[in-house]
C-alpha cells in the first residue's frame, strides 16, 4: 500500500508539469490570435487590404488652392474698419483655417484692391500668407496674388 503512495504522489508531479506545459502551450498559439496578428497556423487568414493611410490632399478648385479662394471670399466680404479686427476663416473642404490680421484697401490705377496678411493652419503646418484680391466692374473679387510670407 505505501508503495501505490509513492507511485501516486510521483506521478502527481508529472500531471502538473505536464498540464502546465501544455497551458503555456496554448496560451502562446492562442493569444497572438486574441491580438489580431495571429500565427496563422493553417493559412486561412488574408492581409485586410481595406484600410489605407497616406497623406491627406489639398482639396483643390479650378481658381487654385480652395484655402485661397475661402480666404479671397472672406477679404472681399470683410468691412474695412480703423484699427481693423481680427477676422477668422476655416475651409471645411480642406480642414484649414487662419485668421486675417490686416487688410489694407487701395484704388491703384481705378480698381479696388486689398492686400492682406493672413494665418493658414493645416496638416501641413502652419504658415503666414499674404495676398491680394481686387474687385472687377461686375463686382466679382479675384486673387492677384497668394502665397507664404518669404
Amino acid at each position: 500500500m505505501q508503495d501505490i503512495a509513492k507511485w501516486i504522489d510521483g506521478k502527481k508531479g508529472f500531471s502538473f508539469a505536464l498540464l502546465r506545459s501544455a497551458a503555456l502551450c496554448l496560451t502562446v498559439v492562442a493569444l497572438p490570435g486574441c491580438m489580431g496578428g495571429g500565427l496563422d497556423l493553417f493559412g486561412s487568414s488574408s492581409v485586410d487590404r481595406s484600410v489605407a493611410t497616406g497623406t491627406v490632399p489639398v482639396a483643390k478648385t479650378s481658381d487654385g488652392l480652395s484655402d485661397a479662394v475661402t480666404v479671397r471670399n472672406a477679404v472681399s466680404s470683410a468691412e474695412i474698419t480703423e484699427g481693423g479686427s481680427a477676422i477668422p476663416w476655416a475651409n471645411a473642404t480642406s480642414g484649414s483655417a487662419g485668421v486675417i490680421s490686416s487688410i489694407e484697401e487701395d484704388h491703384a490705377s481705378g480698381v479696388l484692391c486689398r492686400r492682406f496678411t493672413t494665418t493658414r493652419h493645416s496638416f501641413e503646418g502652419i504658415a503666414k500668407f499674404d495676398g491680394r484680391t481686387c474687385r472687377l466692374d461686375n463686382g466679382e473679387w479675384y486673387l492677384t496674388s497668394f502665397g507664404p510670407q518669404g
